[in-house]
């Protein structure tokens, strides 16, 4: 039997008539990077809140690292989660050392380990002694980051946390979840950014209105969906002709710019059409200069499931 880090299984969340959270069912496996994504209003928020024990399910049962996080009993646990909220907020007129240490003493955490946590998120040892007032959107980001693994914890939650960061900066807080990720830390990451996600998460649980619509890895997911494989070829403008006779009716042809031209078919037959491609074209004398297989992005995929809970 697994043990999950955290279980969420029924749960629904009523403020008042409104329904924020619906029926949800949810597992969180040791070492494992989930990727929530939904929009504004879709629960997300809510049901981290729930885990978070901040606040109680109207039905349902959570339990995180064994317990109950809204328990007063559990203290120890909640010291053992870390979490990183979409609007950071820190008091202007400290410094991040001083900030960093508030925190510790608020979790219990010890302050000797600090200074290997500015340095595990990139913030210098000069910037750590500047008030927080002086710091750029990325370097807050960065401070939010260290509080949020104060005590090393076993549970991590990410609400939007590259947003506004530049690309390298990015690329950089990636590659310390990807790191965190490796010594078992579970990480539930919540965010709008759909393409940054498809390289970090093992899952994607998709949210609308309160509810679980979908839930797998991404080949689960383009399973589920079956939209349409495309097949991206560069060739002289002049063979485009003979090429859509070739193919025929078996997949649609888009004309791109630069002689690029994209094959929509059905994930089944993608194999079979590059064998055609590759094996036939050659003799028709139409000159392939590269081939790319593009599979649905999770930015498709997404607004797939949106549909279908819409028309259901």
């Amino acid at each position: 039997m697994t043990d999950f880090t955290a279980e969420v299984q029924g749960v629904t969340k009523r403020y008042g008539e409104t329904e924020a959270v619906r029926g949800v069912d949810l597992t969180l496996a040791p070492g494992e990077c989930v990727a929530m994504v939904g929009h504004n209003g879709a629960g997300k928020s809510s049901l981290i809140k729930l885990m978070l024990g901040l606040t109680t399910p109207t039905e349902g049962r959570i339990r995180v690292l064994g317990g109950d996080p809204a328990s007063a009993a559990c203290s120890p646990i909640r010291r053992q989660i870390g979490f990183l909220p979409e609007n950071v907020a820190f008091h202007p007129n400290m410094t991040g050392r001083e900030t960093l240490d508030f925190y510790a003493r608020l979790k219990g955490a010890s302050r000797c380990d600090n200074d290997a946590l500015f340095e595990k998120v990139g913030l210098e040892p000069a910037a750590i002694k500047r008030r927080v007032s002086t710091y750029s959107k990325g370097m807050r980001q960065r401070l939010a980051l260290a509080q949020a693994l104060l005590g090393g914890p076993k549970l991590l939650f990410l609400d939007e946390p590259t947003t506004g960061l530049d690309p390298a900066l990015r690329q950089s807080f990636y590659a310390i979840v990807a790191e965190l990720r490796d010594q078992g830390t579970t990480i539930l990451l919540c965010s709008h950014a759909l393409t940054e996600l498809e390289g970090q998460a093992d899952r994607v649980v998709v949210m609308n209105r309160g509810r679980k619509v979908a839930d797998g890895s991404l080949a689960t997911l383009r399973s589920l969906a079956r939209l349409p494989v495309r097949i991206r070829l560069t060739l002289p403008t002049d063979d485009i002709d003979a090429l859509a006779a070739r193919v025929g009716e078996g997949a649609a042809l888009t004309r791109l710019a630069g002689g690029v031209v994209e094959l929509a078919c059905a994930n089944d037959d993608k194999v079979g059409l590059v064998r055609r491609i590759a094996c036939e074209s050659p003799a028709a004398n139409i000159a392939i200069e590269d081939i790319e297989i593009v599979q649905p992005s999770l930015d498709e995929m997404y607004a797939h499931f949106l549909r279908r809970e819409a028309a259901e």
